[in-house]
């Protein structure tokens, strides 16, 4: 059961401090951002910005923003081949430090996001959770969360889910606070972020199994 779910800090204190941050986040990283931009757009060409739509508040779809990292590579039936077919290096660099997530600031500043819960994952996962793996939803989903300051990509699927409940049932200004500092010092190291044997994350398929690669980094997003 959750805990404190009236409480100020949820109600009022979370969107504040989200508005707050993401705000001084934005215009500090704008010259980061354009010069992210102006790479991709030579590299690798349009569109510089991947959009897709994922589950947020209680499941809600919205549009998530993020850097593009992956080329559009297709076999001769039209499939996207693997991501570490079509991961550039550029790629590779920015999702080490998390820097293809700056567009999500965006996200915050919308009201979609966090700064802080569950990462948001596909829609199509929606129907594979569990009752209880389901309560991540009972949150805004998060640039920042448990997962990623708990090890990331290293951790499987179950372990990612327990810790993304464990969020919402305690929390709080204090824990946002951690998790926050917590997932900055393992970005700047860049630890976690690809899976033992995949060049990202394996596609999730339900508690009772787990393999293949998703056609956009499923965690990472982190």
């Amino acid at each position: 059961m959750r805990k404190g779910t009236s409480s100020f800090y949820e109600r009022y204190g979370k969107r504040f401090l989200d508005i707050a941050l993401a705000s001084v986040a934005l215009l500090l990283l704008l010259p980061v951002a354009i010069a992210i931009a102006l790479a991709i757009r030579l590299t690798m060409g349009s569109p510089v910005i991947f959009r897709q739509i994922r589950p947020g508040l209680y499941g809600k779809p919205f549009v998530l923003y993020k850097f593009r990292t992956m080329l559009d590579l297709r076999d001769e039936q039209g499939n996207l081949l693997p991501d570490e077919r079509r991961l550039t290096k550029l790629g590779r660099f920015l999702r080490r430090l998390s820097l293809d997530e700056i567009p999500e600031l965006w996200n915050v500043l919308k009201g979609d996001m966090s700064l802080v819960g569950p990462r948001p994952l596909l829609m199509e996962y929606l129907p594979l959770y569990t009752a209880e793996q389901a309560r991540r939803h009972e949150v805004k989903p998060g640039m920042a969360g448990p997962v990623i300051m708990s090890g990331r990509n290293i951790l499987d699927w179950e372990e990612k889910f327990n810790l993304d409940v464990w969020y919402v049932n305690n929390l709080s200004f204090f824990l946002d606070m951690k998790i926050l500092f917590l997932t900055a010092w393992k970005v700047l190291r860049g630890e976690g972020v690809s899976h033992p044997g995949y060049e990202t994350m394996p596609k999730f398929q339900g508690s009772k199994g787990w393999g293949s690669t998703s056609s956009e980094r499923a965690d990472t997003q982190r």
